[in-house]
């Protein structure tokens, strides 16, 4: 996956715009952006959609259910898990034990609905709370379902106090900088994709452009979108280039004709593991990028 786009799951017209926009994943929303009085009606057009959606796109198919703290939780899984959504994704996530709840959960639904066991993922949003940036690297382990880590900024300034994530740059103060880093960091340690965080000024295309570049230089291997204008950049930025195909492809193809050699020479420049780890990588995004 490369991009992942939100629709309010209460919007029927949305969802069914979001279909035409080519992210690769859609993420259902019956939390944020859907009021408490309007929930059971969006677990409803939540559902519908997914089971009407699923011949009409290549798209992975995600739900945002409501925070386990909020009580709403098994609410949204008894009603969407009808309809089979490929994941579930977990806002508020304070730590592995809260995947690992979510995971029992699923099964549970899985075998009520004919679903095979293990088949929902589950994506985390980890830097929500003070304690989930605190409990970063407790995911690794935590369940076979997890599909990737990613972190949000804005509720996390809600929780602290913080006036403002960023600095008038664009470029996020040292706290924020922390819970991205921590990210980074968390699903390295747990083998999974890091997911960057959405940007909130979706007409500035230049300005998000940037932040894509950077998120990839760092090692973001995806990115969440609020709008569907976002998704071609995402799609864009995250693919790598031909130009960085081919210079992974030599790296690859040079140690594999060095046998078991820890360091090779290509171009008079020297070469080690860690840089046919990182060719291997960029192959490997190339590679789930041609087949989107």
């Amino acid at each position: 996956m490369r991009s992942l786009l939100f629709v309010p799951g209460v919007s029927q017209r949305k969802l069914e715009k979001a279909i035409g926009s080519q992210s690769d994943v859609l993420i259902a929303d019956l939390e944020d952006s859907v009021s408490l009085d309007s929930k059971a009606e969006a677990r409803r057009i939540t559902a519908a959609f997914l089971q009407s959606a699923r011949s009409r796109t290549n798209a992975q198919l995600y739900v945002r259910v409501n925070d386990l703290a909020t009580g709403l939780t098994e609410d949204d899984l008894a009603v969407v898990m009808r309809a089979r959504p490929d994941g579930i994704m977990l806002p508020k996530a304070e730590g592995g034990n809260d995947v690992a709840r979510l995971a029992a959960a699923l099964r549970v639904h899985e075998a009520e609905n004919g679903i095979e066991d293990g088949r929902t993922r589950i994506l985390p949003i980890i830097t929500e709370t003070a304690l989930g940036v605190l409990n970063a690297a407790s995911y690794r382990g935590s369940s076979d379902r997890l599909a990737g880590l990613t972190w949000g900024a804005e509720d996390l300034s809600a929780h602290i106090g913080a006036l403002a994530a960023r600095h008038e740059d664009g470029s996020y103060t040292p706290l924020f900088q922390l819970a991205r880093n921590m990210t980074l960091l968390a699903a390295a340690a747990a083998g999974v994709p890091a997911i960057d965080t959405v940007f909130p000024n979706f007409s500035d295309t230049e300005a998000f452009t940037r932040d894509c570049q950077l998120a990839v230089r760092d090692g973001f291997v995806a990115r969440m979108a609020i709008h569907p204008a976002q998704v071609e950049t995402i799609n864009t930025v995250f693919t790598p280039s031909d130009e960085e195909v081919e210079k992974a492809r030599s790296v690859v193809e040079a140690f594999s004709a060095a046998g078991n050699a820890g360091v090779v020479n290509i171009g008079g420049r020297m070469y080690d593991r860690p840089h046919l780890a990182l060719a291997e990588r960029v192959l490997a995004r190339a590679a789930e990028a041609s087949s989107v």
